[in-house]
């Protein structure tokens, strides 16, 4: 099937996620080629002219234009529902990206306080250092969101869920908001992808990945994405062409091979995590389990509104502070000890000492990052094989 046969607003997500932006060569491939090539020639002088002027659309150079970043970009925007998409070498990379791109000195940008620690450094110490401020406020508060707001602010930024205690915020409430204000949503959508939510359909402008994550699923590669409309990736396009922080072939084909698993992937996945976090939520040793999916979640009836699933990602509060937590992941034998997730290996760590250990300690309180806080990406092993892993370290302090 050429790219070219059909129609993606005609097919369901899971026929996008393995046919979409595949246009097929000369060779007639049925699997997506990877060009491993830092050029391209030219018939004539002429040709190469007008390629570099943009008057004939072809490949120049693979900083900015290589055919399997191609494909992933389309068929991620065709996920997504976006006009366009622009592949970048990292999730950070992409978030960097957006913001060179449409924000410059005075401007200002409106964020959740649950941020991942790397975008709190980028936004509050390395923006600011070229005057653009970030103000902070309470993820799922929109009375917040809409004080903070100055007739500066271009851009709001939110994770939902957040990074690592699932908390939401109502994107389309949110989006009428930033607009309201002539501002841009940018939502990051790398714990739920594409399969579990839609910032786009629900009023954002962008959504940023980490295709590191979930669209990989195997902990493969490093790469990120950033999706919307035309007139704004345009911008982002580039800052990724001048400034170079670009996707490589051979990792935007791994992120393909991901893609095309996705729905599946993050269905077992989304079956895993509710039932662990039911279970931990039972257990004495537990104090609390953050996860949209439980019906013990402040905002579980949004999450059901907005996500057609929860994800896998579970915050897990434990009895005896910073030495319990640190005791139940030292006794696991099977999960990996990391602050990656997006895995079909469940990974476990620390957040406030390892992901978020940058931040200071009144921005770890501001966004709830706890001494007893371990984060729980949860995999595709059998359940009762997780459990049992847990039980090792939570067991002994009942």
């Amino acid at each position: 099937m050429q790219q070219d046969d059909f129609h993606a607003d005609a097919l369901s997500l899971e026929t996008l996620a393995v046919r979409a932006g595949h246009v097929r060569t000369a060779e007639q491939e049925h699997g997506e080629p990877i060009f491993t090539t830092s050029s391209f020639v030219y018939r004539s002088a002429a040709e190469a002219a007008r390629k570099f002027g943009g008057e004939e659309p072809g490949n120049i150079y693979s900083r900015f234009t290589n055919p399997t970043v191609r494909i992933f970009e389309q068929r991620l925007a065709a996920l997504e529902g976006g006009e366009r998409c622009v592949a970048t070498s990292s999730g950070m990379a992409a978030i960097l990206s957006t913001a060179l791109a449409l924000l410059e000195v005075g401007d200002e940008i409106v964020a959740s306080r649950s941020l991942f620690g790397s975008t709190v450094s980028l936004f509050s110490k390395y923006l600011g250092k070229f005057g653009i401020t970030t103000r902070y406020v309470e993820l799922g508060n929109l009375e917040e969101w809409e004080a903070a707001i100055t007739p500066r602010t271009k851009l709001l930024f939110a994770e939902t869920p957040s990074n690592p205690l699932s908390e939401l915020v109502d994107i389309a409430a949110l989006a009428e908001i930033a607009h309201h204000h002539g501002a841009l949503l940018a939502i990051d959508n790398c714990f739920l992808t594409p399969a579990l939510q839609r910032p786009l359909a629900l009023g954002a402008d962008l959504v940023i990945h980490s295709a590191t994550k979930y669209l990989d699923g195997q902990g493969r590669a490093i790469g990120g994405a950033v999706v919307g409309r035309d007139k704004e990736l345009e911008e982002v396009f580039g800052v990724v062409r001048t400034c170079g922080p670009c996707l490589s072939p051979f990792n935007a084909w791994i992120f393909l091979k991901g893609l095309e698993t996705l729905s599946l992937r993050m269905r077992a996945h989304c079956d895993n995590a509710l039932a662990l976090a039911r279970w931990l939520e039972a257990h004495p040793a537990v104090e609390r389990v953050h996860y949209s999916g439980l019906e013990s979640h402040p905002q579980h009836a949004l999450a059901r509104q907005q996500q057609s699933g929860f994800g896998a990602v579970l915050g897990v509060e434990i009895r005896g502070e910073r030495e319990g937590a640190w005791s139940v992941i030292d006794a696991t034998q099977l999960m990996s000890i990391t602050g990656n997730l997006g895995d079909v290996k469940t990974t476990i760590t620390h957040p406030a000492t390892t992901t978020h250990g940058r931040l200071s300690d009144e921005q770890k309180a501001s966004a709830g990052i706890r001494e007893g806080l371990i984060r729980i990406a949860v995999g595709l092993e059998a359940l009762d094989d997780l459990k049992a892993d847990l039980a090792r370290g939570l067991d002994p302090l009942v």
